[in-house]
């Protein structure tokens, strides 16, 4: 069965200084999240079995996977397999939409 997740219902998380996360929506396969950042926020380098797709809705962000650095504007994505470090720095106000699959625990 599905739902519908009122964006002003969905819970804001501080997943850093500067960085909220609410968790849209998901089903047992898939999760998707927004993310809203301050200019100047680092994520640092981390790994997690999730497969992690991303958009940048508005921004900058400048994203670092497997060592390869790329920088993203609105309506440019990426995919990062699950396994794979990756990291990230918000170089202005930004807005970007992450689907991982699976969903991550720590997200709920």
């Amino acid at each position: 069965m599905g739902n519908v997740i009122r964006w002003e219902e969905a819970r804001p998380v501080d997943a850093l200084p500067g960085l909220t996360r609410r968790t849209l929506g998901e089903t047992s396969d898939v999760m998707l999240t927004e993310f809203r950042s301050e200019a100047g926020v680092k994520i640092p380098p981390h790994s997690h079995p999730n497969q992690q797709v991303g958009y940048v809705v508005s921004g900058q962000i400048e994203i670092i996977i497997d060592g390869v650095t790329a920088l993203c504007k609105p309506g440019d994505s990426y995919a990062i397999p699950g396994g794979v470090e990756h990291s990230a720095n918000f170089l202005v106000e930004s807005t970007i939409v992450e689907c991982f699959s699976p969903p991550r625990e720590d997200y709920r």
